[in-house]
């Protein structure tokens, strides 16, 4: 595959396989045909480890698994030697219009020294609507980018519109390394994809119900035009490659061919020791419970956003039928549409309450100190779960309580079984499991909860990186018989 009117910076070479190969514990999964880059992006620099990390993504205070996951690789690249790292998001005035659920921003943690946050304010002006804030962030990568030497790898998460941000930039720094505009030592970019599905499968069902293939035929474009085009789970991958066979029936293309030869797997990173060591920090753990008026295994959590497909009113119905009404009250942290529905729901139950400003820093001691943890997941047109990140999260907290969830989606690897299971969307099957749930000993309910603590330990931040580090070298012997 090749893009370039002046150079092979887009040449790809289908190897067998992929730098990083899938293994017991490992984060990333490889697929065999993984495109492997003959030269780079702006310049020919070869080998080496990357010397800096870009990353592109709805980041704080949105409530999102994606914004976690750049805070995390973020971190994780400063603590291992990166000399630059930058995400690049929106202004915060455009996220509070956006309708997209929010932290109060009065508790969103900083960031640590080294890691550099630009929310670029829009340019022009009325006459180029959604243009002013692409145009924006593509500017601000290439003075970014521009900055950095050596190999960078630039990643973007959620590809739709941040694919099309990240290669604009590059393509605008190629041409000005061809006008000269360019100085100083050489550079190498390497560029990331990360897809969650949504963001592919969306615009692939738009443009199948209205006939308009284009969209969507750009869209699968921009995400193979990338260096590394990964999803967050095996299902993910599957769903991406399910979606460019519908495009290849109606429009006579062969994106599924492409899509199962280059795609990988790369599962969100988490920082692991921040939700580890709670075990060894019980005075935090119950100074947090205190301020909200919790004790530690009396009280059954639901933390996460607030959405139809996410199941909170389900479990308001399960959790009002079941044995643990009354005995320990339901506790539904988050925000999101469907919160004010599932309040009236409620309708002042004196045994389900509801928090919608949990900060970063309560998140963790939340999760550890609670009875159970319950995410009852279940597909919608709009949305399907396609990993977990809450789940896992609540798994790594540890405590005494397990996690009880779907199915649903990638569900399954993020919790590797070491949960109860209900069907998705049955209120009474829910229902029997809370049962079981309160009819275990505290002795199971625990041993249930480390196993799949030591199950979610392979998600840790620094050993994601590793492993995209090590799909984004490119041998020099490649480069030389490219």
């Amino acid at each position: 595959m090749t893009k370039s009117a002046s150079s092979d910076s887009y040449a790809f070479r289908l190897t067998d396989s992929g730098a990083a190969t899938s293994g017991v514990g490992s984060p990333f999964k490889s697929t065999d045909g993984v495109g492997e880059p003959v030269v780079g992006h702006v310049g020919e620099m070869s080998g080496g480890e990357p010397r800096n990390l870009v990353i592109v993504v709805r980041a704080d205070p949105i409530i999102c698994g994606h914004s976690t996951e750049a805070r995390n690789l973020a971190e994780a690249a400063i603590a291992s030697g990166f000399e630059q790292v930058h995400i690049v998001s929106y202004p915060l005035d455009v996220l509070e219009t956006s309708g997209l659920p929010l932290k109060p921003i009065e508790s969103v943690l900083p960031y640590s020294p080294g890691i550099t946050v630009h929310r670029p304010a829009m340019v022009g002006d009325y006459k180029m609507l959604d243009g002013r804030l692409m145009t924006a962030m593509s500017g601000t990568l290439v003075d970014v980018i521009g900055e950095c030497r050596g190999l960078t790898m630039v990643m973007c998460l959620y590809l739709a519109p941040h694919g099309q941000i990240v290669m604009d930039a590059v393509q605008s720094l190629e041409v000005m390394e061809a006008a000269g505009a360019l100085e100083g030592a050489e550079r190498r970019i390497v560029t990331i994809a990360e897809a969650v599905g949504s963001d592919i499968t969306n615009v692939v069902s738009n443009a199948l119900r209205s006939g308009d293939m284009g969209a969507a035929r750009v869209l699968l474009s921009q995400f193979l035009m990338h260096d590394r085009p990964v999803a967050v789970s095996e299902y993910t991958r599957e769903l991406i490659i399910a979606s460019g066979r519908q495009v290849d029936e109606a429009a006579g293309t062969r994106f599924a061919e492409l899509l199962e030869e280059r795609v990988g797997v790369s599962y969100p990173a988490i920082d692991t020791s921040a939700y580890v060591e709670l075990s060894r920090e019980p005075e935090k753990v119950d100074a947090v419970l205190a301020k909200r008026g919790l004790e530690r295994n009396k009280y059954l959590l639901f933390l996460s956003r607030v959405t139809p497909a996410k199941g909170v009113n389900d479990l308001i119905q399960a959790y009002r039928g079941s044995t643990l009404y009354g005995e320990v009250p339901l506790v539904v942290c988050g925000t999101g549409g469907a919160q004010p529905g599932c309040v009236e729901l409620a309708a002042g139950d004196p045994n389900i309450r509801f928090f919608t400003d949990i900060g970063d820093d309560e998140k963790g001691p939340i999760m550890h100190g609670c009875y159970a943890y319950a995410l009852p997941s279940k597909p919608r047109p709009e949305f399907i779960e396609t990993f977990g990140i809450a789940v896992a999260e609540k798994m790594l907290a540890g405590g005494d309580g397990p996690v009880v969830t779907t199915a649903t989606g990638g569900i399954p690897e993020a919790t590797g079984g070491h949960c109860l299971e209900h069907v998705p969307g049955d209120v009474g099957d829910l229902r029997a499991k809370l049962n079981e749930l309160h009819a275990m000993p505290a002795s199971a309910r625990r041993q249930l909860a480390q196993k799949a603590q030591a199950y979610a330990l392979r998600f840790d931040r620094a050993a994601v990186l590793a492993h995209l580090v090590a799909n984004a070298v490119v041998p020099s012997e490649e480069v030389a018989t490219g």
